[in-house]
């Protein structure tokens, strides 16, 4: 084959221990490409939660320990040939950047930082703000937006939410879905949703995280809101939804609004860089960062609209084209050969600067 159009040696890298969005995108990704011919490894944790979800014909190697943690991912890629190595989420990305030998790629699930991702050879952004906002830098970027990766470990046959919640068909369920982090403003939607919504609507708040107590303790007993913690049957939750909520503070690409519109649900969210562009065009509703009153006058005139309607009629259509995961994974295999050819071109000039440089000296 031409040398651009044999499979890759790709080396992806991820240090969290548990599955959060970058990390089933990342996990997803490597099995896409395994699936299309290409060696794949992926550099993580020991014992991360991430092997387990692999495919057979993806290779893990977990790190011991956190020490000098970008030599040992450059020595382990220069042995494994590594054509690219992909860094996701700031730690891996600033590991990426010691693994000289391959094209050095990171992806901005959360958003630029200069000492995570400066000097990496290419960026995938993964909302269009963020391209615009990069500095002037010597590597390739590109806009490659997300996709919503189904779960893999849904439960064969899982019960109905409102049923093991108790629900009444009078009473409305509000959800939302994320690790509780204080980016993620759980805590802003739990003092809106207390505040404005009906007296017989009730929120679940889906995941696991640091703000587990402070967020129980912001709920303060009432009965209407539920921390169900981690969920593994996450997509058919969301089928159980009258409405979904993103109460974040900042959020680049939020997976999880994009399982609500695969799930059909009406979608309130904050107007962070990422929903922005997601929403722009489409059936679903932002309202400002950070503002604990309009999100909370939002969900009740969310619920009151949508209560006279039939379960049927509450399913909403959007348009998701543009987060089609064999095109992403396509653009992406394209992005890294751009990347190594840029990169080929750069040494290539080196070379030649170098001599200039030796001749010159030669004629003094």
């Amino acid at each position: 084959m031409p040398p651009f159009l044999e499979p890759l040696t790709l080396v992806h890298v991820v240090f969290s221990s548990r599955i959060a969005g970058g990390e089933r995108h990342c996990i997803d990704l490597a099995n896409a490409q395994s699936a299309l011919g290409h060696r794949v490894h992926v550099i993580g944790s020991a014992g991360s939660a991430v092997a387990g979800a692999l495919a057979p014909g993806v290779r893990f190697h977990g790190l011991k320990l956190p020490l000098l943690r970008g030599w040992r991912v450059a020595a382990l890629a220069g042995s494994l040939g590594a054509d690219v190595c992909h860094g996701h989420l700031g730690p891996a990305c600033k590991a990426v950047a010691h693994a000289r030998r391959a094209a050095r790629v990171g992806t901005l699930h959360v958003g630029y930082k200069a000492h995570h991702h400066a000097r990496l050879d290419g960026l995938v952004c993964v909302n269009r703000a963020q391209q615009d906002d990069l500095p002037a830098r010597d590597g390739l970027a590109t806009v490659i937006y997300n996709w919503a990766p189904e779960r893999m470990d849904q439960p064969a046959a899982p019960g109905c939410l409102r049923t093991e919640l108790g629900l009444t068909p009078e009473q409305q369920l509000v959800g939302t879905v994320g690790r509780l982090d204080p980016a993620k403003g759980f805590d802003l939607l739990i003092a809106a949703f207390r505040a404005h919504a009906p007296a017989n609507a009730v929120l679940a708040v889906l995941g696991d995280g640091r703000e587990a107590e402070r967020l129980a303790a912001a709920a303060a007993g009432d009965p209407r809101v539920r921390l169900l913690g981690y969920r593994a049957d996450v997509d058919q939750a969301l089928k159980s939804f009258d409405l979904f909520v993103s109460s974040s503070r900042e959020e680049a690409f939020p997976l999880a609004i994009l399982e609500a519109m695969r799930a059909g649900r009406p979608v309130l969210s904050t107007a962070t860089q990422g929903p922005r562009e997601m929403l722009a065009g489409q059936p679903a509703r932002l309202v400002p960062v950070g503002d604990v009153n309009a999100l909370g006058h939002a969900i009740a005139e969310e619920l009151a609209r949508l209560r006279p309607l039939a379960p049927q009629e509450r399913m909403v259509r959007y348009a998701t084209a543009a987060y089609d995961r064999a095109n992403a994974v396509a653009r992406t295999l394209g992005f890294y050969r751009d990347v190594m050819i840029h990169q080929a071109a750069q040494s290539v000039q080196r070379f030649d600067d170098d001599d200039q440089e030796a001749y010159a000296a030669w004629h003094v």
